[in-house]
């Protein structure tokens, strides 16, 4: 099993929400870069102020599930940032709606190519 590579650093994140495109679902957002390289790598947050460390753990946890599923139809060589989207209540966090926010976003931003 592949291990999913994951940005770590500040700078890194402030990259890819500075200077990629961004797209808006009901529970998540999505940044997007390329990155000139031959894999891609994710980054996941969630506000702190909204919730406790158990559910922010949760949301992480459904997100990367769900990247995990879909990560062989994406193409390659692109830096993608999972942003929780602070209006909706942590508590609601919910493995399929997650799933259809990142489907409908990713085809949308055209790195999706399948259904």
């Amino acid at each position: 099993m592949r291990k999913i590579i994951t940005l770590k650093k500040n700078y890194e994140f402030k990259n890819v929400l500075s200077k990629g495109k961004f797209y808006i679902g009901r529970q998540i957002y999505i940044y997007i870069l390329k990155n000139n390289k031959n894999v891609n790598e994710i980054g996941i947050a969630v506000s702190i102020k909204k919730c406790g460390a158990v559910q922010r753990n949760k949301i992480k946890r459904l997100i990367r599930e769900n990247y995990r599923l879909i990560k062989k139809d994406l193409k390659q060589g692109y830096d993608i940032v999972f942003l929780w989207n602070k209006k909706e209540r942590a508590d609601e966090a919910n493995y399929y709606i997650i799933k259809n926010d990142m489907i409908n976003l990713l085809k949308k931003s055209k790195l999706l190519d399948y259904c």
